[in-house]
């Protein structure tokens, strides 16, 4: 008789039929884990969702392809409309400050005050004449006159490139002197409209944005009768406006935020 054969010395496992079984059994209990926890979810995100995944991975058909990015949008939106609302605010504070801190000067001196008016397209800030001139020029040599120009052209920079801003000039009653170079008061408002237009340019407004202009003593704001008046009469405004209603309510939003600020 032959020699019996040892037995195999291998460890005892399971047949590979029960392992790809096993695996099965498990994937199929991840699949209903998955359908129970969706099952509390809205079904039209769960469409959406299956729809971006068809969509990005090829792998599933049908459903409705996620804007994903609306959420996102929404998002951006909103931060952009801080982010206006931010700038306009820190124009306003920056306008109101200039204002202030000019207004003090002029008060020492008993001159009227730059003042902000809201207009029907826009707002309007209205410069003494003796901030600016000397009785019967037109020339801009008041150091304080051309800070503060400096100033608002700083924040000119930060409105819409589309606000238009138009420099008229005023005088009082009092014709110019038989001296002046100027023939008469409408020469003397003009000029004066053309230098600050001259001044801002020089601090790199762009000319496209500006336009000078006078209006002589026509359309006072007080009597030409008191020397007070007069004094009042004698002013350059600087009317900011644009077509664009967005940019009227924007200008208009502004004013009554500096209104508020100077109370």
């Amino acid at each position: 008789m032959g020699k019996k054969a040892k037995p195999c010395d291998c460890p005892k496992c399971m047949p590979e039929w029960l392992a790809a079984f096993g695996d099965l059994m498990s994937l199929l209990l991840c699949f209903f884990v998955l359908l129970l926890s969706m099952s509390t979810m809205d079904a039209k995100k769960i469409q959406e969702a299956i729809g971006s995944l068809a969509g990005a991975l090829s792998v599933l058909e049908g459903g409705s392809k996620m804007d994903i990015s609306r959420e996102k949008q929404q998002q951006i939106q909103t931060a952009s409309a801080k982010s206006k609302e931010d700038t306009t605010n820190s124009i306003s504070n920056a306008m109101s400050r200039t204002i202030k801190e000019v207004n003090e000067i002029l008060k020492a001196t008993g001159s009227p005050q730059v003042t902000l008016e809201e207009a029907e397209s826009g707002f309007t800030i209205r410069l003494p004449g003796a901030l600016l001139f000397k009785q019967g020029s037109s020339q801009i040599e008041n150091q304080d006159a051309i800070l503060f120009l400096k100033r608002i052209a700083l924040i000119i920079e930060r409105l819409p490139e589309n606000l238009r801003i138009n420099v008229v000039g005023y005088t009082d009653n009092v014709m110019p002197d038989v001296k002046s170079p100027y023939r008469d008061n409408w020469d003397l408002s003009t000029a004066r409209g053309v230098s600050v237009v001259k001044e801002l340019i020089k601090d790199k407004i762009s000319p496209k944005r500006l336009m000078a202009g006078g209006k002589a003593q026509y359309d006072p704001i007080a009597s030409n009768a008191t020397k007070e008046g007069r004094a009042k009469n004698r002013r350059v405004e600087l009317r900011f406006y644009s077509s664009s209603n967005k940019d009227k309510n924007r200008a208009q939003k502004s004013i009554l935020d500096m209104k508020k600020q100077e109370k």
